[in-house]
């Protein structure tokens, strides 16, 4: 009888293997802080220090078509996609950056053992993760894009996506300077309802038998190591994500650019009707980063129902984001996630129409 020995060189091997893993995960975390630090924590530093003095940040970036015919619609919509990439495109790239390491770099081991559970914690976990990243829907949508490829489960994936843009923490001071504390409370409390019972309950309307099984366009197929260079893989996932994404973001923002006029001031009024109709084009409609502020300030004087109902919508998801994240999770999920989000704007512009 024979009996199988262990090679000697066996623990050196996997002392190797775990060293190299921590190095790339040192790689990831000293890339993605340095982005974040140039993209976001900086200048939103001293955009908080400047809505203190002004309880100001900028004018509302819509515009709206200057009639009803469609050349005016398109040509507004043009000019609003313009704007809109100018500001962002930065986040844009990081988001491309940081989802594409995820792929190449992380073991999906130590992502599963984080927040590949159907479960609470996990989907707190996610929200969590969420906060140091203050990006937009259609930013954030990559990397949960490449969280659901490294088996991360749906709830902390969604939960990671959607915290991004409603629970940021730059434009929650943001708010309280320009608005009032009382917008920041409503802000917090349906963001927290949204980012994690909305993302749990998500959990529960995809099919178990089928998640394995999800296509990803923007993901690159696992390969050994031993036979894909790092740096290969990394520009081969970057590479499959931007052609994957950037057609539909440049086309989904146009479309949803049409949309700006709905949301100008002659729309609104303190009554049930605008307040769905706002929560509905907000849900669809996408933003930079804390833009939807100045929209929300330009609507007080006629409605603050509508005004509140945008606060959370207008963040909350886009058309964008939700054509970018198509193919990572079930259609019902997603349906869910949009349709709860309408609803929960309508109830936060009724709870603002009531109590501000």
């Amino acid at each position: 009888m024979t009996t199988n020995t262990p090679l000697p060189h066996a623990p050196a091997a996997a002392r190797s293997s775990r060293g190299r893993a921590v190095a790339l995960a040192a790689v990831f975390l000293i890339v993605t802080l340095a982005g974040l630090m140039y993209v976001k924590w900086w200048p939103y530093y001293h955009k908080a220090a400047n809505a203190a003095d002004t309880h100001s940040i900028g004018s509302s970036i819509l515009g709206g078509a200057s009639s009803e015919s469609l050349s005016d619609i398109a040509r507004s919509a043009y000019d609003y996609s313009i704007a809109y990439f100018r500001s962002v495109w930065k986040a844009a790239v990081l988001g491309l950056v940081v989802s594409s390491m995820i792929q190449a770099l992380l073991p999906a081991n130590w992502l599963a053992k984080a927040f590949g559970q159907a479960s609470a914690r996990s989907t707190l976990i996610g929200g969590a993760a969420s906060l140091p990243g203050m990006m937009c829907s259609c930013c954030a949508a990559p990397i949960a894009v490449g969280m659901r490829k490294r088996q991360a489960s749906i709830g902390a994936s969604l939960a990671f996506w959607i915290g991004n843009p409603t629970l940021n923490p730059a434009t929650l001071v943001f708010m309280t300077f320009v608005l009032s504390w009382k917008f920041t409370v409503l802000r917090l409390v349906f963001g927290l309802i949204l980012t994690f019972g909305i993302s749990y309950l998500a959990e529960r309307f995809a099919d178990r038998g089928k998640l394995g099984d999800l296509p990803n366009r923007f993901a690159i197929p696992e390969e050994p190591a031993n036979r894909a260079p790092l740096a290969l893989r990394w520009l081969k996932s970057l590479a499959l994500l931007f052609l994957g994404i950037a057609p539909i973001y440049a086309v989904s923002v146009f479309l949803a650019g049409c949309l700006q006029s709905f949301m100008l001031p002659a729309w609104a009024s303190e009554g049930i009707v605008a307040i769905v109709l706002f929560a509905v084009i907000g849900t669809l409609f996408v933003i930079p980063t804390a833009a939807e502020i100045p929209i929300a300030q330009s609507l007080l004087s006629v409605g603050t129902g509508p005004a509140a109902a945008l606060l959370l919508t207008l963040p909350g998801v886009s058309l964008p984001s939700l054509l970018i994240v198509s193919r990572s999770f079930p259609k019902r999920v997603l349906l869910f996630v949009t349709l709860s989000v309408m609803a929960l704007g309508v109830l936060c512009g009724i709870a603002g129409s009531l109590w501000l």
